[in-house]
């Protein structure tokens, strides 16, 4: 009889495992603020930690991370970002501090296509409305190339 066992993590949602070896920090609630003040959930005591660095909210059965104004960001797979999902073993930075997030979506109540990501908004807001409209730019030095000469 083959029995699938559950991963064991250290907190009920999973945890954060540091890259550079340390302790674990269990992720035990499905909200986490993270940051170098004692009212923290996830305290790091480090001088470029914020005092509200950022939180984790726990979002149909995925981590997602939003930085809270924090001075030195956050990262997730090395690029910068304000809110992201967080997928399974994902490398999370906190300022300078690496992390892998390790946790299994469907325990905490995933079912279907992950929710959508932030990436793409990013993106959006990179693009002018009128490029987004599919309506390109003219040149300022031929203000009429687009128009037809029959006209």
């Amino acid at each position: 009889m083959n029995i699938e066992s559950k991963p064991q993590y250290a907190g009920p949602y999973g945890q954060l495992s540091p890259t550079g070896g340390g302790d674990i920090i269990p992720l035990v609630k499905d909200r986490i603020l993270v940051g170098r003040r004692a009212e923290s959930d996830i305290q790091l005591k480090f001088a470029n930690v914020s005092g509200q660095h950022c939180r984790l909210t726990l979002e149909q059965g995925y981590w997602f991370i939003r930085d809270l104004n924090s001075r030195n960001g956050i990262k997730v797979d090395g690029h910068p970002v304000i809110r992201k999902r967080l997928d399974p073993n994902c490398k999370v930075s906190i300022a300078r501090h690496h992390f892998t997030i390790e946790y299994e979506p469907q325990l905490l109540g995933a079912y279907g296509p992950p929710p959508a990501d932030d990436d793409y908004l990013d993106d959006l807001l990179k693009s002018s409305l009128m490029d987004r409209a599919g309506m390109s730019r003219r040149d300022p030095k031929s203000p009429y190339s687009n128009r037809n000469p029959s006209e």
